[in-house]
């Protein structure tokens, strides 16, 4: 789910709705949904392209709200069907008139300006309804498996809007938010457990010798330890595979990308620290951290915003002219 990249949340009923369906609105709307929702990354962040940051918006407010129908307790015996509803106003955005409601009016804007293909939409909703029906995975397979529908289709939809549509750079995109994904499920070991789910593979749980008693009573034991080693560096693998990402883009994504790169890298680096502690804390990233995230971000790819800057300045100078 789309929370599997990003950290605690507020409900997303809890976000006022705007006063119009104007569109700006609409997609101001998108914006506080994402904000609402503390991520381990910015999304849409200062670094990407002003022009392109309210799609991006758009994209991950239709994923909030999807992702809430499947785990808020407000939606308990209606998930379902909440799910179908949304991908009925989905296929209704794309195929007849845009339902009144800001999450699609501002998406349909996106997807018009940037062609976005319906199937990486429907590819995340069918993740999302994975979270109603599958509450383990056996092997680490059946774990890529989900996140190739509940995390993989983000990092396309956000390379579409920055005009990337070359599958090797789809690839390295696929890594990065597989690994990011993989990252927040293993830092919410805890919380998911309490749902009900366990997302690590029974077989590494098996091979560890790590038990549904050791994740219920929080037991910190070499066992885990064990275990958090060995998914924190699987984890850091697939990041590595996508580590090329950010330096085979633009201005417009790069650093945004980086942002994410090393959001990404800091909170495994917070749950190895854990080690056998993991299952009674939960790592998370303190502004301490997120500043180190920006820092390293900027030192990686921040030469690309020098252009941008110049930009900035001649528009500056032509308004007040």
């Amino acid at each position: 789910m789309i929370h599997r990249i990003g950290a605690r949340r507020a409900p997303a009923q809890a976000v006022p709705l705007p006063p119009s369906l104007e569109l700006e609105a609409c997609y101001r709307y998108c914006e506080a949904l994402c904000h609402a929702h503390h991520h381990n990354f910015p999304v849409a962040s200062f670094f990407a392209r002003s022009h392109l940051r309210k799609h991006i918006w758009a994209m991950f407010a239709f994923a909030r709200v999807a992702d809430d129908f499947a785990d808020e307790p407000a939606y308990e015996g209606r998930r379902a069907r909440e799910l179908d509803r949304w991908e009925e106003l989905l296929h209704e955005t794309y195929y007849g008139r845009p339902p009144e409601h800001p999450v699609f009016i501002a998406l349909a804007d996106t997807i018009r300006h940037f062609n976005l293909p319906i199937v990486e939409f429907t590819q995340l909703l069918s993740g999302f309804r994975t979270d109603l029906e599958t509450r383990r995975y056996a092997t680490w397979n059946d774990l890529r498996s989900y996140t190739r529908q509940a995390a993989e289709p983000v990092g396309h939809l956000l390379l579409y809007i920055g005009g990337y549509r070359a599958p090797e750079l789809h690839a390295y995109a696929d890594d990065l938010a597989s690994g990011l994904a993989l990252a927040r499920l293993i830092q919410d070991m805890p919380a998911d457990w309490s749902r009900g789910r366990v997302y690590i593979p029974a077989e590494d749980l098996r091979h560890f010798g790590v038990t549904d008693a050791d994740i219920a009573a929080r037991r910190a034991t070499p066992q885990v330890g064990a275990l958090v080693r060995y998914l924190v560096a699987r984890t850091r693998a697939l990041l590595e595979r996508g580590r090329p990402l950010p330096e085979l883009v633009s201005a417009d994504l790069s650093v945004e990308l980086a942002l994410m790169w090393h959001g990404g890298a800091r909170i495994l680096d917070k749950i190895a620290a854990a080690g056998p502690r993991l299952f009674g804390h939960r790592p998370h990233l303190t502004a301490a951290d997120k500043a180190l995230v920006v820092t390293r971000a900027l030192a990686w790819r921040g030469e690309s915003l020098g252009p941008r800057a110049v930009a900035l300045a001649r528009r500056t100078l032509l308004r007040d002219a």
